[in-house]
Order: structure tokens, then sequence, then C-alpha cells
């Protein structure tokens, strides 16, 4: 997982994909992760079982039972991809169903979808090649089939189909049958076993016994020329390695798989074009056609893959690399200068073109993803022009340079390392639509802070963060509100290049690296009651619990009620963050149908805003399982309650909601600032009613109240914001609440004798405590904090899911490692017909750092562990727990001797990382000194 950005980024330019499986160890979660990936950008998958010397070698397995082994993760393998397309024909049966109900949808319609349930992964049609890279060997069915197609007097074409699956051979009478044929199914073998695996395992076997009869005898019937020298050499190892890569060679096996099987550029990008430039839909305008014709020739001419000089040219640079100017070809180093200065870098454009020419000083427009053609006066920021210095070959580590390159093509491309910092679309037009953004499979989640050892050296590290930012495409450099340089990256392995980059390339300072900094967040205990809907109608009721704070001024009231959200509506909004802050941005339909498609989903939605309300509605409903009519109820209430989102946070997207208060409260000479259903509105749950008649009976010190109780909105929605975005534990982010704020602003005190004229001009002078609008934001936070702090607060951690391959003998050590940890196994397996045991845990992030190497070193290497960023999950034990029934004060006292738990543990860790105040004891154990020598 820790170089997943580099398959995201080759995903893009390619048009296949070799998808590698350990024959050993079977599909890991790597291996959904990469099909995914595979399935997402519309690549045609070839399936590469490697390792397979080890069945034979280490397991010691029979060719019958390696067989079995081999059917068993093709099957596997065969099920992922399936699940992926039977999610899309669902997808796809949902949409028209949609459509027929509207209205004029005919049964025609129907024979569009794809139902093919043919497995997608047979080694008889070629695209299953089983190999061992060690050594050099490999082969398809194809391979073993021309082989036998003398001696046995069958068509090349007969046997690809047999040498796979239920196939017997009959030597007697030289026919090949099925199963119901064979009179003694027990004692049979497969032709796979026996014409391919059998001859396998006995060169291994006369190999490694050093039967030299039976090694010469299989040379001279596959007509093999091994030098003499090498059959000699007393490592049997060596011998082996040189008979089997020549008789089967694993580049020639490779090579025609990926001429057979993988789709050349023309085909490949006419069934990827849904992918790379989705259709947007535009509203017709005169002004606009001959702009949406060409853009529509663009994509006509990436589909087809034209080739032409007069064809637009388009091409995507899916990354930047960095290559040392040495590395350059001489004339290259001698003619140009670099693109950074005396950095000693060069950036290069990793690139594939998919349309015309391009040539090597070539003058071309730089498109970011947010480019649209339609709108030309706001789209200066989105474009640039750039001059292409350089094309070159990619040959291995050489760089060859080239004139020009045509549509098919992968090139690197100097001359860009000032316009593009991680990736972007290159089109000889301006009215071209950008290629869809890229996908990676995680977020950059291991971050640290990052300082030189020199302050002298902080341009130095500046600027080499910089480099870093622009040459790796995953990594993320931010600056925290401490003002600490945060580096992002996706594991300890990726970490540790980045940081020896800075070092050795980049900067060339020394420098310090913080403990991994590990992201929290705050929520509350959640509500545990037999009738959920009487619980929300107390709370949303007002009758529940509140915390209360009036402004410094005393003109204003705050009374905050908190809820904790069911959890799937909670994960819902925290996966939906992008797609919400879009919807509440403003986007159009299409441009947001555009971003989703970005984003990578298998299903993608036709109406995104509609698709994420059904999502919503179908999280409440599997929170709370309950009868018919309850449910009913349930679902009606939380209905009534989305047209009533007022904000979503931190930063207007988080997963907490801020709800509208009931306009039927009020207190005596006070107006209630109301808000608005505004995120209700842009999601479609509502719609907001401009015509407000309240002030119709109203005198006028009234309607200024009101005005300045309506200018005051922005003050509680701040509040809310900065509320959410760092919550009273240790201010980290709070995560599942839901508030209702009730703000209640009182007219200025006055004097008797005082006019009208001066109360309704008073709020116009400074006031003695601040503006009163900070005032307001500030008692709203307060208030939020104080709210969260009595309603029993918990700290959310991050959890990896893991998964770990251990032989038996070891399973004791890697529990002890994982009890270290905090781990919490979910379930563990053995793998049939190997002595490896896989167990699933969660472990949280927090204890994931050295975890591989500790489990490495405490099983004497024999135990892997992969760790994919999974969910967050709620730490159960209070923080702040007093010993108080009879059963807890007899079994901790009073608690003055107790042990910190561990979520106190991980809160005061935050707190001393951030600078905020801890409750510690400054001497841990005092005594009196003593002096050990006894004077007489």
């Amino acid at each position: 997982m820790d170089f997943c950005s580099e398959v995201s980024t080759a995903a893009r330019l390619s048009d296949g994909a070799l998808v590698l499986v350990d024959a050993v160890e079977g599909v890991h979660i790597q291996t959904h992760a990469v099909l995914r990936q595979a399935w997402i950008e519309k690549l045609t998958p070839c399936l590469v079982l490697n390792k397979i010397d080890r069945l034979i070698s280490e397991l010691r397995l029979s060719p019958m039972e390696a067989y079995n082994r081999l059917l068993r993760i093709i099957h596997e393998v065969n099920g992922i991809v399936s699940a992926y397309r039977s999610e899309k024909y669902l997808s796809d049966v949902d949409s028209m169903l949609s459509v027929a109900q509207s209205g004029d949808a005919g049964e025609e319609n129907y024979e569009l979808l794809e139902d093919d349930e043919e497995d997608t992964f047979q080694p008889q049609k070629g695209n299953v090649v089983f190999a061992c890279a060690l050594d050099g060997w490999g082969f398809g069915i194809s391979d073993f089939a021309e082989m036998y197609v003398s001696k046995l007097g069958a068509s090349s074409a007969a046997l690809q189909r047999a040498l796979w699956g239920p196939r017997y051979y009959i030597a007697k009478t030289k026919m090949i049958v099925g199963k119901k044929a064979i009179v003694n199914t027990s004692k049979a073998r497969p032709m796979f076993v026996q014409l391919i695996l059998e001859p396998i395992w006995s060169v291994y076997q006369a190999t490694l016994e050093g039967d030299r009869g039976l090694l010469e005898k299989v040379i001279k019937s596959f007509n093999l020329s091994v030098p003499p020298r090498e059959l000699q050499n007393k490592d049997p190892k060596a011998v082996l390695q040189s008979v089997m890569s020549r008789w089967l060679p694993l580049s020639d096996t490779m090579l025609s798989m990926v001429v057979k099987c993988i789709p050349d550029p023309a085909t490949a990008q006419s069934l990827r074009l849904a992918r790379l430039l989705p259709r947007r839909e535009t509203f017709e305008n005169g002004e606009m056609s001959d702009v949406l014709a060409e853009a529509e020739l663009v994509r006509k001419s990436v589909e087809a893959c034209d080739s032409s000089t007069l064809a637009p040219c388009v091409a995507f640079v899916s990354k930047m690399f960095a290559v040392p100017t040495k590395m350059l070809p001489r004339g290259e180093i001698l003619n140009n200068p670099t693109d950074d200065g005396d950095s000693g870098e060069c950036f290069l454009a990793f690139a594939r073109i998919f349309s015309g020419v391009l040539f090597a000083g070539q003058r071309v427009f730089v498109l970011s993803a947010l480019y649209d053609p339609v709108k030309v006066e706001s789209n200066q920021k989105h474009v640039q022009t750039a001059n292409l210095q350089s094309l070159y070959l990619m040959m291995g580590q050489g760089l060859k340079p080239v004139p020009y390159a045509k549509a098919g093509n992968i090139v690197a491309i100097r001359g860009l390392g000032q316009h593009i910092l991680k990736s972007a679309t290159l089109s000889s037009t301006l009215n071209s639509w950008p290629f869809s953004s890229m996908v990676f499979q995680v977020a950059p989640t291991l971050k640290v802070a990052i300082e030189p050892s020199d302050p002298a050296d902080m341009g130095a590290l500046m600027k080499g963060l910089r480099l870093l930012n622009r040459a790796d495409p995953f990594v993320e450099v931010t600056v925290s509100a401490r003002g600490e340089h945060v580096l992002a990256a996706a594991g300890e392995v990726h970490l540790e290049r980045c940081v020896k980059d800075l070092k050795e390339r980049f900067a060339k300072v020394a420098l310090e690296v913080s403990p991994p900094l590990v992201s929290y967040k705050e929520t509350i205990e959640g509500d545990i009651t037999t009738n959920p809907l009487e619980n929300l109608k107390l709370f949303f009721g007002g009758n529940s619990e509140y915390v209360e704070k009036t402004t410094q001024n005393g003109r204003c009231v705050v009374r905050v009620h908190v809820f904790k959200l069911p959890t799937p509506l909670t994960k819902l909004l925290d996966e939906s963050s992008e797609l919400l802050g879009d919807i509440i941005g403003g986007k159009s339909g299409q441009a947001l149908k555009s971003l989703e498609t970005s984003r990578g989903s298998i299903v993608e939605d036709e109406n995104p805003i509609e698709a994420l309300k059904k999502r919503m509605m179908d999280a409440i409903e599997s929170e709370f399982s309950s009868s018919d009519t309850e449910s009913e109820k349930l679902r009606t209430f939380w209905k009534d309650l989305f047209k009533r989102i007022w904000a979503l946070g931190p930063r207007q997207v988080g997963p907490n909601i801020l709800f509208t208060p009931d306009s039927g409260k009020s207190v005596e000479a006070s107006v209630l600032i109301k808000g608005s259903p505004y995120v209700s509105d842009k999601l479609g749950f509502c719609n907001i009613d401009n015509n407000n008649n309240n002030g119709l009976n109203e005198s006028s010190d009234e309607t200024l109240l009101r005005e300045e109780a309506e200018s005051l909105e922005s003050s509680v929605l701040s509040g809310f914001q900065v509320a959410t975005s760092a919550g009273p534990l240790c201010d980290e982010p709070m995560w599942g609440l839901a508030f209702i704020v009730e703000a209640f602003v009182s007219p200025p005190p006055t004097d008797d004798n005082s006019s009208t004229t001066t109360a309704t001009h008073h709020h116009h002078h400074p006031e003695q405590y601040g503006v009163f609008t900070g005032q307001v934001m500030t008692a709203v936070k307060e208030a939020c904090r104080t709210a969260v702090l009595q309603r029993k607060p918990r700290l959310v951690e991050a959890m990896y899911f893991c998964e770990l391959n251990t032989p038996t003998e070891y399973l004791g050590s890697m529990y002890a490692v994982l009890a270290r940890r905090r781990a919490r196994v979910l379930k563990e397996e053995m793998q049939e017909g190997s002595p490896l045991f896989t167990v699933h845990a969660y472990v949280p992030v927090a204890e994931s750092f050295g975890f591989p190497d500790e489990l490495r070193r405490w099983t004497s290497g024999a135990a892997s562990a992969l760790l994919v960023l999974s969910h967050w999950e709620t730490l159960l034990e209070d923080p702040f727990f007093v010993p108080r029934t009879e059963e807890e004060i007899e079994e901790h006292g009073d608690g003055s001797s107790m042990l910190q738990n561990t979520s106190r543990k991980l809160i005061d860790a935050v707190r001393r990382r951030k600078g905020l105040p801890v409750e510690e004891k400054v001497v841990q154990h005092a005594t009196k000194q003593r002096t050990l020598a006894r004077k007489v």
C-alpha cells in the first residue's frame, strides 16, 4: 500500500494490467485493491500466478494438489471481478427501471445491459500465466498446446480448450473425454496435471535429487539447447534455472499473452472513453456551438486514437518525476539550463498521447481538472501555455530523445516543470474538456512534522519540500496551524523514502523528523434506549438537557442541545465530504456527475444529489431495526429533520450537523435567531421560502431587533464551525454530533428618559466588551464545547484493517505482538493446502508505527502483515472515569492510585504535543531523601 500511487498513475496511461497473485499466499487485500483500480480505469486485466516453484520445493504439494490450489485461486479472483460486474449490472437495471417508470422506455433498452456471466480469467483463453519470476520461467496453456500438437494428433485450438478444467486424456484410445466418460474418477488426472504439471514436477525432482538421466531425457524430448557447462554446475538450483528458463522462457510467454489479450491503443481508448472523457451535457447556446462542436471532435479523435498530424493533439500527464540533470542525454545537458536552478534535478512529465502528434518545441495548453471550455472568462487560472523543450522515449533507465511521438505512445516531456504540479491535460486547442482526475486507493495517513537541524537551512527545506511535492504524486505537504511543516505519506516505507529524498536530493540538509502525528476525533456516548423515536422527539422538542451561555454584554442567551447521530449516517457524511462540498458550493448537476466519475465509484450515479439523499435515508433505516410501524415513523421523523439542516461542520462539509431551532420558541422581549435550512435546500430536501411576513404587525424596534438577529446568523454558524473543528478534549475535530443552537437576542438596555432614537442607535456605538458578533460567536463555541463535555465525551481513533499470514508455530508470538498493539482479532482460518494461518484484525493507527518490523522480529521473518485504513472507531473508555458505585469503589478504591486509562493517555499525549494544559502530578513518587552511609 506504500506505493499504490505508482499503480494509480500507471493505470491511467495503460491499456491493460498484469495482476500478480502469489500462488502460495493466495488472494490478499492488495489483490482486491488493484482489481478495483483496473475496473474503475476500464483496463483489460491479465492474471499472473507467481511462485509456482514454492508449491514444489517448499510446500511439497503433489501435482493434483497444486492444480486444485491454482483452480481455487483463479475462482477467487474471478469472484472479485464478478462482484464488481454484478454491482454495475444492478445499478444499470435500477436506472432502466427508473426511466421506465417515468414513461417512455421500451423493452429494447434492456438489451443494452451487459449480462455477461463468463469468467474474466480463463487459462484456456490465454489470459492466465503460471510463472516463477525468480528463475525466469513461466507458461500459458497455449505454450503446451503447441508442444503436444504432433504428439497427440489434435489441433492446437482443441488442446487449448482441453488443457484446463475436467478434461481427461485416455492414452489407449488417444481420446480426450469429459468427467462422465471416466470409469475410475478417483485415479483419473486432468490433462493439466498429466501433461503440464507432472513433467515440471519431474524436472524439479530430477534436478534436486541429482538424477542426470531423467534430466537429459527431458532436454532431448523438448529439443532444449542447454550448454553442458551449465548442466555440470554443482548447485542444483542453478541447473534448474538454466533448464527451466530455456524450456519455458517467461519473457516470451508474457509478451505473447500481452499481444494476444490486451487490446491495441485504438480499441482500448474506445472502451475507456467514458472513463477518460465522460460526456458532459451542456445547454444549447448559439454562441458556444462552435466550441462544443470542436470539443466533440476532440472526444472522437481520442476515441479513435487518431495519429494523423491534422488531428487535435491531446495528452495526459499522470505525474511529474525528477531526474538528476547528469542523467539526461549529453547534448541536452549542454544545450538547456535546468528547470530548477542549482538543484541539480530536472522534472519530466510522464505522459501518454491520446490523439494527434506531439512535437518537440510545440506550444500547447496545459488544462487543469477544473477547466471548462464553455466558461472562457472564468478559466484564466485553470489554463496555461507551455512550450515543450524535448520529448524522450523511456528505455529502462535511459532516455532516448525523439523529434515527435504519435498517439498511443508513452513519453517523457521536458519543459513542463514550472507549469504542472501533479497531473494535467495537454491540448493543442482550448476547446477541449480536461481528462477526469485520477483515483488513489487510499489517502496519505502517516503525518510527521519536519524541520531542519540548523534553523538557517529553513529556506533550503522549503525549496526541497516544493520539489518533493512535485516529484511524488501522492505526498502532501502542508503547514499546520502551529506553523509546522507537515509531511503526509502513505506508510512508513513511503515516508522513509520521502525523507531520504529530501536529505540527499531535494533539500540536501540535515533534518529533524517528529514522531508520527495521529489524527483523532471527538464524540459523545450514544444513548442506548429501547425507544429511539421517543428519545429523538424529546431532543428535538427542546425538552432534553441543554447548556446555556450568555454573551458578556448580556444581550444574547445561547442554549445548545447536542445529540449523537446514527453511525451509518456519520460514516456516509464523512465519505461524501468532497461531493457535499461541491453541492453546497453550488456546482451544476453535470459538473457533479463528472466529478463523481473522477472519484472512481464502481457504480456511476446518474444524479449524484438524488443518490446521496437515498443513501442518507438508507443509512438511517439500517441503524434502527424495529417493527414496520416504528420504522415508518422513524423514517418520516428523519425526513422532516433533514428539512432543517442549517450547516455541516467542520469546514462546511464535516460529519456534524447543525439543525435550525424550533421557530415556535420564544423568551420574553427577545428574538430567536432562526437560521435557514440552507444545506437542506441544496440537497433538495426542501425549498427555502424567502417570503417573510413576520414584520407586518411589528413596531420599528421589533423590526430592527429581528434584522439584527438575522445579521447574527453568520456568527452562530462561525461559532458552530469553530467548535466542531476543535473539540473540548484535545482540540481535535468533532465526529457524528447533531447540534441545535437556540440564540435569543434581546434589545439593548436603555435609560427611562432616553428616547427611542437613542435606543435604536445604541448598537452602532463601540461595545464595552468588543464587537457583538464576536461575542455571539464565542458564546456559541463555548456552549457547544461545554454541551459535549456534559454528555460523556469519548475519543474516536482511526483503525487499520490488518491481514496477517503466519506459519502455525509462530501463532503465539504473533498474538503477543497484536495484544501489545491493542489489536482486535476478527477471524482466523487456516489456508487450505498450506501450513499458513490467515488472521484478520483491526489495529489502531496510533499503535501501527513499527508494527511490521516488530512482527518480523518476533516471528523470525515468517509472518507478514498488510495494513489498509478501514474506519473510525469510538474508544468506549471514559477519559474522566472516577469510581462512584459501590462495585467500582470496591474494585478501584477512591481512584487516587488508579492508573490512567488508554483514552486519557492518548488525550494527554495530544494535549502535550499541542501545548495545551495537562492535569498531571509534577512529583510522581515523593519520598524523603536518605543517605545510605551509616555514621556511628
